[in-house]
């Protein structure tokens, strides 16, 4: 989806749960395991990324620097670097991935692995609109715009599907470095990306939940056109 933060999880087997938990239920701002230095430096890479966006829509992508952002933010540049490696990774990062991981290991025994791949996308698609629709909005105008920022997903694309082809495959019973589990995701995300780019390259215009879900489809259709 994202540049991952430095937040990870590890799946663990699925439990059959009371209730289906969605993605606002598990955001990383409401769990309550999360210690408040967990919990203080999530703030910080928050404060940090908001800072970001609002400075380059403020002045654009490549007239931004990290001195900036880290004044913006009230923090010093070797703390935006402690949180961040690059300047793409900023604009990227969410923290959604960790949660994805524990959504999918939480859906029901049997599902086919696409529908549940669906249902954590969406769910994670819909949460984002609801609470930052501004800045989906501005992050993928500019993956449509910044050719450093396309290079960036793509590289921490590879990372993300290590993420979740690892709980998708424990859930059909495969290896973890099982070969089709992981083209499957890998095919699924950047499927995923191309649709963002074009929802992005049509100005925003087009319903994003209903281009993924049409996505998907192509996928359980087998790609028939």
């Amino acid at each position: 989806m994202a540049a991952r933060s430095k937040t990870s999880a590890s799946p663990a087997a699925p439990a059959a749960p009371a209730a289906e938990p969605s993605v606002p239920d598990l955001l990383i701002e409401g769990q309550p395991e999360l210690g408040l230095r967990e919990r203080k430096k999530l703030k910080t890479r928050i404060a940090i990324r908001r800072a970001t966006y609002r400075l380059i829509k403020e002045q654009g992508y490549d007239a931004t620097t990290i001195e900036q952002i880290a004044a913006a933010a009230e923090v010093s540049p070797s703390t935006v670097f402690r949180y961040f490696a690059t300047k793409e990774d900023i604009v990227l990062s969410d923290e959604y991935d960790p949660v994805m991981v524990s959504v999918l290991m939480a859906r029901p025994a049997g599902e086919p692995p696409l529908e549940s791949l669906r249902f954590v996308i969406v769910q994670a698609i819909e949460s984002f609109m609801e609470t930052d629709y501004e800045e989906l909005e501005q992050r993928t105008r500019l993956l449509v715009e910044v050719p450093a920022l396309r290079a960036r997903m793509l590289d921490s694309m590879t990372e993300t599907t290590r993420l979740l082809a690892e709980p998708l495959a424990i859930r059909v019973g495969r290896a973890a470095d099982d070969l089709e589990i992981r083209v499957f995701t890998a095919a699924f995300l950047s499927a995923l990306l191309q649709t963002s780019l074009w929802w992005g390259e049509r100005d925003c215009q087009d319903d994003l939940v209903e281009l993924l879900n049409r996505t998907v489809d192509l996928f359980g259709s087998g790609f028939r056109l």
